[in-house]
């Protein structure tokens, strides 16, 4: 598939690498030619220096062939009118946006143009670390409406299975994570000690869930 990147700089060009090491074909758009030495001898894939919400620059990069598009340049409103007339202009259905301030990202989540606000996911990614307690939001729809966030579990649930939790609980687990690796529960999968629980819920009942898990689960 064919990716158009805008902004090579430490975000941009891992990305670009990423993609091309993967297999893809990947065109990184760049302001600065001197930018692209960040992707190295060893990238197959083409640079063309412009502006990312230029058409002509955007045409360069085959954008009319673009599976995707990312705008992960260093400013906000480039990213943001870069996306758009990657989605607006050419159609392209999968375009994603970096963006530093998180209010204004919120704002561009809900008009369609999905974003990474820099400040929230790396304060969100401390707290998990940080917090002993408590649930922090992974990901958020558009809307706020739904999230999915990781709770932490009592360790009196440990050899229970996932099912049986979710059925007590009224809640739904979307993964686990274990020893550093994603896990869809299935039926029989058995909650063991150090797993890391992600659950899918209502941002509204997230509160209750976190209650509930703190809880040994009742007596069999």
């Amino acid at each position: 598939m064919h990716f158009v990147i805008m902004g090579c700089g430490r975000v941009g060009s891992t990305l670009a690498k990423s993609l091309s090491n993967h297999g893809h074909d990947v065109a990184v758009i760049d302001v600065e030619p001197a930018s692209f030495r960040r992707l190295g001898s060893s990238f197959e894939g083409m640079t063309v220096t412009g502006l990312g919400f230029d058409r002509d620059t955007l045409k360069a990069a085959r954008i009319d062939e673009a599976y995707a598009f990312a705008a992960v340049s260093s400013g906000d409103n480039s990213n943001i009118l870069s996306a758009r007339v990657a989605r607006e202009t050419f159609g392209v259905e999968h375009v994603a946006a970096r963006i530093y301030d998180p209010g204004r990202a919120m704002v561009y989540q809900r008009l369609g143009i999905p974003t990474v606000a820099t400040v929230r996911w790396t304060s969100d990614q401390m707290l998990h670390l940080l917090l002993p307690q408590g649930a922090v939001p992974a990901l958020t729809d558009p809307s706020g409406r739904v999230v999915i966030a990781q709770v932490p579990l009592s360790k009196a649930w440990i050899g229970r299975r996932i099912s049986e939790i979710e059925n007590l609980t009224s809640s739904r687990i979307a993964f686990v994570t274990r020893l550093g690796d994603g896990l869809v529960p299935g039926h029989d999968t058995v909650f063991q000690d150090g797993d890391q629980v992600h659950v899918a819920a209502a941002s509204h009942d997230v509160g209750r869930i976190e209650k509930a898990y703190d809880q040994a689960p009742p007596e069999h």
